[in-house]
């Protein structure tokens, strides 16, 4: 299948100011199921864009601005060929079959940054905390991914942090960052390698579609599950990650998959307003 992506995120100032070098992670990530044919990035006609890989190997344009400028727009037109993907189609190795299960000394080495479980702590309801008894690895975690998408209500909230996890367990309603977030401390806390993901959820017609994207970027999480490697679980949706979802950028915190990051100079706060649009179609 073929799909066009159209993307625009648009900073209109009170003022003109000077800005910082900013960083646009909005380019899908690479995948076998996903190939670009056409990327055509824009932003101000007087920037240096540089185009390089963070430490989480996203792709990102690095954006220099000389002048002092009174609105920011980046825009994105991708147009990309799109194979199904089964988000079950994997085996896990025999050391993960079970939760909670041990990571091999090898792979701690490369996971423990996914592994840290930061923060304050955090009272777990009985669905998601650990048990002494041994589950199914995959059954149990789709249960807790399920039992989110099904007991926090959602949001939309465009700007802002994150809520910190027990503030979205208290409060029972969430944005989709917010959500992910939560889940990600969960996952943590069962000792399971997580990291966020942000990028485009292409909702289509069929039933089973989605239903919290809202023609706007998405978040949802990964967690490292050996032998089926990076897997992808939205608890916005209940769902695991499959075809529909384009994963933009990884990381271990929000700001590390933020789409467009940076900041302007000034001794006094300009007043600003952001405008986004996204549109994704079958072609």
């Amino acid at each position: 299948m073929k799909l066009a992506i159209r993307y625009s995120a648009i900073y209109q100032y009170e003022e003109p100011a000077s800005f910082s070098p900013h960083l646009a992670r909005i380019f899908p990530r690479p995948d076998v199921s996903l190939h670009p044919d056409r990327t055509l990035f824009t932003t101000h006609a007087g920037a240096d864009v540089q185009y390089r890989r963070d430490l989480f190997d996203n792709l990102i344009a690095r954006c220099f601005f000389p002048d002092k400028l009174d609105r920011l727009e980046f825009g994105l037109e991708l147009d990309l060929s799109l194979k199904e993907k089964n988000p079950f189609h994997f085996l896990l190795d025999s050391h993960a079959l079970q939760l909670p299960f041990e990571y091999l000394p090898g792979e701690i080495r490369t996971l423990a940054p996914s592994l840290a479980t930061d923060g304050e702590p955090c009272a777990l309801p009985a669905e998601l905390s650990r048990t002494a008894s041994a589950r199914p690895t995959v059954e149990a975690l789709t249960a807790m991914n399920t039992w989110l998408h099904e007991n926090i209500a959602y949001e939309r909230r465009d700007e802002g942090d994150p809520y910190p996890p027990a503030e979205t367990l208290r409060r029972q309603k969430a944005s989709c960052r917010d959500s992910a977030v939560l889940f990600a401390a969960v996952l943590r806390e069962h000792g399971v390698a997580a990291r966020l993901a942000s990028g485009f959820l292409w909702e289509d017609d069929s039933p089973d579609s989605p239903r919290h994207a809202e023609n706007a970027l998405h978040a949802w999480v990964e967690a490292y599950l050996p032998g089926a490697g990076w897997v992808g679980f939205d608890p916005t949706n209940g769902v695991l990650c499959d075809h529909h979802f384009l994963a933009a950028a990884v990381g271990l915190t929000p700001a590390d998959i933020a789409p467009v990051a940076g900041h302007y100079y000034g001794k006094k706060t300009i007043p600003s307003t952001l405008e986004t649009t996204l549109t994704i179609k079958e072609q």
